[in-house]
């Protein structure tokens, strides 16, 4: 046994520690929240225990610069180096007191005791003195107004400045949807049940739940463990945001047609299409990760569905491509996610300014590699999880310009060629920010 694991068997495991290691990891190492925040969960076999973990890690990723501001007034001198971790475990232990109905006499107790877990027992002082101050002025900290507007609004400035640019209207409500804890939307499987069905087998097992927008989604007020719910292990429902249910919708695929799905993982939209339509020649989806296409498979096989899985990269398909066309493909293309802000709060950290124009050259990439995949009089939908023009409307205009092939499917009245697609933005009662546009090919 190395020393490591020697360590690891010492040290007593204590859920606010881990809290403050995949804090640190996503704030000062740059992992993402489904990176670092399955590790920890896997050491834990309480659903209570891994649903308390994500929680407090959201929650201090949703409430971050707040936080952060009204700790460190606490703290003479930053917590740097090996002392960092305690940082996390500051930021923690406050989400707790302002946010949560836990005790402030166990969020105290609780972070006190982690300091052994993080092998700082010799900080549990500073730890106790920090957050019993906190407790005490915690009606002020609730109330608290903050002059910086990125710290007011919980975005950082880049990211207020697009919005503010490109929704000068919405852009406060955008904010507020982003910082809303996310509802809860299934996809009922059409093929095994209908809406009607799936809605009584939930109210016969206590569940409340209402139909909403298309004829798959229904939203359930009070989020649950999904895996209790009646045929979800059968495949009769899956967890899928209202907004990204419209791809199987509006792809409309038909019998003995072949389709692909582009940058399928984790593969729902894959599974939905053939939900829609089981008769399907032939389903192909395509993902640049291998360990990603292993949750791609994961969703098949629970749902008991079929599909050919390549793992390849998307604006190089002749290193994976057979040569035969498809009738319909679906492009779900790499994006900043600031859409979908309000699921993946620590993506509002992660993402920079520089990098929306490095996803717009990836996204015309591959949008032009892929467009000769496509048979003469298909279709092809462009999907994004995004709310900036960059990646969205400018995306579409450019390659129809510079596409003569290439021809708007309207989605609505709204979607013209001067402004082409369908731009749906988060709504706290309702879907995901999404981007989409249809083209189809001439003959």
């Amino acid at each position: 046994m190395n020393q490591s694991s020697k360590r690891q068997m010492q040290t007593p495991r204590n859920l606010r520690a881990d809290a403050a290691r995949v804090i640190i990891a996503v704030i000062d190492q740059g992992q993402s929240m489904g990176q670092a925040l399955p590790k920890a969960q896997s050491a834990y076999h309480d659903g209570r225990d891994k649903g308390l973990l994500a929680e407090i890690c959201y929650g201090v990723m949703r409430q971050l610069p707040q936080l952060d501001t009204q700790i460190r007034r606490q703290l003479s001198q930053p917590l740097n180096g090996k002392k960092r971790l305690l940082h996390g475990l500051l930021l923690a232990g406050l989400y707790q007191l302002k946010h949560t109905r836990v005790p402030p006499h166990a969020v105290v107790a609780e972070s006190v005791n982690a300091c052994v877990a993080l092998r700082a027992p010799g900080l549990k002082g500073l730890v106790n003195g920090v957050l019993r101050s906190l407790e005490r002025d915690l009606d002020q900290l609730k109330s608290e107004q903050f002059d910086a507007e990125p710290v007011q609004t919980l975005h950082p400035g880049w990211l207020l400045k697009r919005l503010k640019s490109a929704y000068p209207d919405q852009w406060t409500q955008i904010v507020s949807a982003n910082n809303a804890q996310p509802p809860l939307w299934l996809r009922n499987n059409a093929s095994q049940q209908s809406r009607e069905q799936a809605l009584q087998r939930l109210a016969e097992a206590g569940v409340e739940a209402r139909a909403e927008g298309n004829g798959d989604a229904i939203l359930l007020p009070v989020p649950c463990d999904v895996t209790s719910l009646p045929g979800f292990n059968e495949g009769a429902l899956s967890v899928q945001d209202l907004s990204a249910q419209h791809s199987a919708h509006l792809l409309q695929a038909q019998p003995q047609e072949r389709v692909l799905d582009v940058c399928a993982a984790p593969g729902g939209k894959t599974c939905h299409i053939l939900e829609r339509q089981p008769e399907l020649a032939e389903m192909v989806a395509v993902d640049l990760e291998p360990r990603r296409l292993e949750r791609v498979q994961q969703n098949l096989d629970r749902i008991g569905l079929r599909a050919t899985l390549h793992a390849g990269d998307a604006s190089r398909p002749e290193a994976w491509w057979d040569g035969q066309r498809f009738d319909r493909i679906l492009l779900d293309a790499p994006c900043s996610a600031t859409g979908v802000i309000r699921r993946n709060p620590d993506s509002k950290w992660l993402r920079r300014d520089a990098d929306i124009a490095q996803l717009a050259k990836l996204q015309s990439a591959i949008l032009a590699a892929i467009w000769p995949l496509l048979k003469p009089g298909g279709t092809l939908l462009y999907a994004t999880c995004s709310v900036l023009p960059e990646e969205n409307v400018g995306q579409i205009k450019a390659f129809l310009k510079d596409t003569p092939d290439a021809m708007l499917s309207p989605i609505d009245q709204q979607d013209t060629v001067a402004k082409p697609g369908w731009q749906l933005l988060p709504d706290a009662q309702a879907g995901d920010g999404f981007y989409y546009a249809r083209l189809v090919k001439q003959a």
